[in-house]
């Protein structure tokens, strides 16, 4: 897999952006256009690398200035069906799938804790389709609930922050979570008064025996241990950019059915309701930002040693070979 590089090079950065790709040996197809680029003025040099390889080249860039003075555009390739590809890909240590490149992890972080409108309205549907779950006991709307929910893009951001030590990220991502559930939840929760006093909601659709969600106000060790589980597989995810698996991580926490439920016991002030809701919430979130810092921790410290060992046991270097083979023909 090769991540293809465009860049806007001051002229007097030039030949040191073109011997450092010509000899770095993850690189293929370069190409220098000299004075094609008018804004900011310079020249257009684009380059595959293999992914592997992509955050050094990307760092070695940035200290030369390129991305202070000129501009860096990374994009991803469909497919690269060339001998040259498939050679790089065989040369580069660990498999591209596990790649690591920290400037998009860093990227995606700052995008996940920025307070959007479409953020803050996905919220609160999310919320008002875990209370009607609640109020119907059905499984399956608190699996739609957990899907439409945005806010582990908010927790791993906050993840990410920590380890990548950017405190204004993490303010960020922290005051987003906060700011965002008080909102949906007291919105849900004014909902929830209007059926209540026309008739819609009553008190036993809250506190009655619910077999198929009560699960979600009742924590207990196995609801922090998926907490666990969960951030750490959702940070992993954020990191080797695997959007499928952060699904996965939507669909396995509790955090939106359990405000959905906190909405319901403050509209019918329940207060066994509430503070089981708000345990499990708090649990859920807790949980996640311990194990995604941790593991990003590890990915950020040892992932490269890791990678590189994985091809002896793994044969990672072998499927790397056999995929790009596969989209070669």
């Amino acid at each position: 897999m090769l991540v293809h590089f465009r860049l806007t090079v001051p002229s007097d950065l030039t030949a040191g952006v073109r011997d450092l790709l010509l000899d770095h040996a993850a690189t293929t197809n370069l190409m220098v256009q000299a004075g094609v680029v008018l804004r900011p003025a310079g020249d257009l040099v684009e380059v595959d690398v293999a992914r592997e390889e992509a955050g050094v080249v990307l760092t070695a860039l940035r200290d030369l200035g390129v991305g202070d003075r000129g501009g860096i555009v990374l994009t991803t390739p469909t497919g690269a069906p060339f001998a040259e590809a498939r050679r790089l890909e065989r040369a580069a240590p660990g498999h591209p799938d596990d790649a690591v490149i920290w400037e998009s992890v860093e990227s995606q972080a700052y995008a996940g804790a920025v307070p959007t409108l479409s953020f803050y309205i996905f919220l609160v549907i999310a919320v008002a389709l875990a209370g009607i779950a609640v109020v119907t006991d059905s499984a399956v709307l608190v699996v739609g609930a957990m899907v439409v929910g945005p806010e582990f893009s908010a927790i791993v951001a906050a993840c990410a922050g920590i380890v990548l030590g950017r405190w204004s990220l993490v303010l960020r991502s922290l005051r987003l979570l906060v700011v965002s559930f008080v909102v949906a939840v007291l919105a849900v929760t004014l909902l929830a008064l209007v059926a209540h006093a026309t008739g819609l909601l009553a008190d036993t659709d809250v506190t009655r025996p619910r077999p198929n969600t009560g699960f979600i106000w009742h924590p207990d060790a196995w609801s922090f241990i998926v907490a666990l589980l969960a951030g750490a597989a959702g940070a992993l995810a954020l990191a080797i950019e695997r959007s499928a698996t952060m699904v996965g991580v939507f669909i396995s926490v509790t955090t939106v059915p359990a405000a959905g439920n906190l909405a319901l016991g403050l509209a019918v002030w329940e207060t066994s309701e509430i503070l089981g809701s708000l345990a499990q919430l708090g649990a859920n979130i807790g949980g996640m930002l311990v194990t995604g810092t941790l593991l990003l921790l590890l990915v950020r410290t040892t992932w490269p040693w890791l990678v590189a060992r994985s091809e002896r046991f793994l044969g990672a270097g072998q499927g790397a070979d056999q995929g790009a083979g596969q989209g070669a023909r």
